[in-house]
């Protein structure tokens, strides 16, 4: 087993050696050779390197749309991360399989909670509260908590559909637990007028229940966040505001309340796109969200002047690691019909997640 691994990690590592624009130029003829068989997406995080090949790209919740939709497709590249590589697992039919080019490429987020902390989260909260409490995941989690939340009525959210899902939500239960991104559960519960005071934050690692003292409980937050959101913060919006005064800040939902409500606007990867695309030329727009999208969007709008709220903070990591090496690795895997990283979710858990997701997209239709 460790001389097969050592085997293949030396075969791999002769794709560093290779000259960037011959794995361009295989990429492209392997994508026209095998045609509508093949789709290729990648989230909006992933390098320009590779989101040149990409037949769509979007933001979660369009990926989540994308894979649910298409029917043609016999392999599916997923250029994103594992979270989301399951999800289009899930959402699409057997007979389509599903591969992400390096299976270690996942979500420190989404890391944040497993199904044993959500378990016992779950009984301490129904013990303390009642049964009169509805999951809802953000699409960054596993798929194992995706289905835990399916089996209790809950629903999946992304940063697109969050104020829809979250108003839904809240309206079936008394409490709602918001897992793993307290942020995005913060800001979404803030802007539709749930009380500060009635927004408590649950600590996986500790097991314990942060709340007001005699709070009336509507939403339970998980003690999870971004670590490329966390990035950003209000001293670097009001050095830039000092700097230019009409400058318009815009960031994810993602951030800190803090930095959302100094913002001029926040919301998901495509509210922010939209955002630049529809602004006067001319208008100067400073963007806090992964600064691989932040560079594009800069090139991409000429006649806008878009900058980073920090030229500074790292784009993730994990997502970087889809690169075009491990690209160029996986389409000749494919075309020499090998396995490339399929990324498969088992069928209870993957049923289960199915109507959390469903569900979401259901919603975010009506």
């Amino acid at each position: 087993m460790i001389l097969t691994e050592l085997k293949q990690k030396q075969a791999f590592s002769r794709y560093y050696d290779e000259a960037p624009e011959a794995q361009i130029a295989r990429i492209q003829q392997l994508k026209a050779d095998m045609g509508p068989d093949l789709l290729l997406v990648a989230h909006h995080y992933q390098k320009d390197e590779v989101v040149q090949f990409a037949d769509a790209r979007g933001d979660s919740l369009k990926l989540a749309q994308i894979a649910a939709e298409n029917h043609t497709a016999k392999q599916i590249v997923f250029c994103g991360v594992h979270f989301m590589a399951e999800t289009a697992d899930i959402l699409t039919r057997d007979e389509q399989r599903v591969y992400l080019p390096d299976p270690m490429a996942g979500c420190s987020m989404a890391d944040m909670a497993n199904a044993y902390q959500l378990t016992d989260a779950w009984q301490a909260l129904t013990a303390r509260l009642g049964d009169d409490i509805i999951p809802v995941t953000y699409v960054n989690s596993t798929a194992a908590i995706k289905a835990f939340v399916g089996q209790h009525g809950g629903v999946v959210v992304t940063s697109g559909n969050a104020r829809q899902i979250v108003t839904w939500a809240l309206r079936q239960a008394k409490h709602l637990l918001f897992l793993p991104d307290q942020h995005l559960g913060r800001n979404t519960a803030l802007a539709l007028g749930v009380p500060a005071s009635a927004i408590g934050l649950w600590h996986a690692q500790e097991a314990r229940l942060d709340s007001a003292p005699g709070a009336d409980l509507r939403v339970i937050l998980w003690d999870g966040y971004c670590s490329v959101h966390q990035q950003f913060t209000v001293a670097q919006i009001a050095g830039l505001r000092a700097k230019y005064p009409a400058i318009k800040v815009i960031v994810h939902s993602e951030c800190q309340h803090a930095v959302v409500a100094e913002a001029d606007a926040a919301g998901s990867t495509r509210d922010l796109i939209d955002y630049i695309h529809q602004a006067p030329a001319g208008t100067r727009i400073a963007v806090g969200t992964d600064n691989n999208l932040v560079g594009r969007l800069m090139r991409e709008n000429p006649d806008k002047k878009v900058m980073y709220l920090n030229p500074m903070s790292c784009a993730c990591i994990l997502m970087n690691r889809i690169d075009l090496p491990h690209l160029a690795w996986t389409m000749d895997q494919l075309a020499a019909g090998r396995q490339a990283n399929q990324i498969t979710v088992a069928p209870d858990t993957a049923k289960w997640a199915k109507k959390a997701l469903d569900r979401m997209l259901e919603l975010s239709r009506a």
